[in-house]
C-alpha cells in the first residue's frame, strides 16, 4: 500500500516481527525458586519494612515539637529533636519490620496452601497481620470496653 508520499509500506501486522518465546535460563529459574521460598520472602519484607520504619521515624520525629519550646535554647531543641528522631526511628522500624514479616509470611503460606494467586490471599493475610498485632495490645486496646458489673 502506498503512503501519502507514494512510497510503499507494510501493514503493522507484518512490520513487527513476533519474537519467539524464550525459555528462562538456569540462573533465572534458580532466582525464582529462591524468591518463592516463604522464609526468604518474609525476611526480605521484614528488612524492607524496618527500613521504611526508620525513614518514617526520622520524618515524624523531626516534626515533634517539645512542649517547653519557648523556654529551651536552640541547642536544647536540636538535641531534643535528635533524640525524638532516634526513638521514633527505632520504634517504627520494629513495628514495620514485624508487620512486613507477618504479612508476607501469612500471604505466602496461604498462597501455597490454596495453590492460587489472588486477592483473597492478600485480604486474609491482612486480617492475620492485624490480629497478630492486636494481640500485643491486649483486650483493652482492641476497642472493647470492659463490663462494669464484673
Amino acid at each position: 500500500m502506498p503512503n501519502l508520499e507514494g512510497q510503499m509500506y507494510e501493514p503493522a501486522s507484518q512490520a513487527a516481527a513476533v519474537e519467539p518465546i524464550r525459555m528462562p535460563t538456569a540462573e533465572e529459574i534458580k532466582g525464582q525458586d529462591i524468591w518463592n521460598n516463604c522464609v526468604v520472602r518474609s525476611v526480605v519484607s521484614g528488612v524492607m519494612g524496618g527500613g521504611l520504619g526508620v525513614l518514617m521515624g526520622l520524618f515524624f520525629g523531626a516534626l515533634d515539637n517539645p512542649i517547653m519550646a519557648e523556654e529551651m535554647t536552640a541547642r536544647q531543641q536540636i538535641v531534643y529533636t535528635a533524640k525524638q528522631m532516634g526513638r521514633r526511628s527505632i520504634s517504627n522500624a520494629k513495628t514495620f519490620a514485624v508487620m512486613g514479616l507477618i504479612f508476607s509470611a501469612a500471604e505466602c503460606v496461604i498462597e501455597k496452601a490454596r495453590a492460587k494467586h489472588d486477592t483473597t490471599n492478600t485480604a486474609v493475610a491482612g486480617c492475620v497481620t492485624g490480629g497478630a498485632l492486636a494481640v500485643k495490645g491486649g483486650r483493652d486496646r482492641g476497642g472493647f470496653e470492659e463490663d462494669e458489673g464484673r
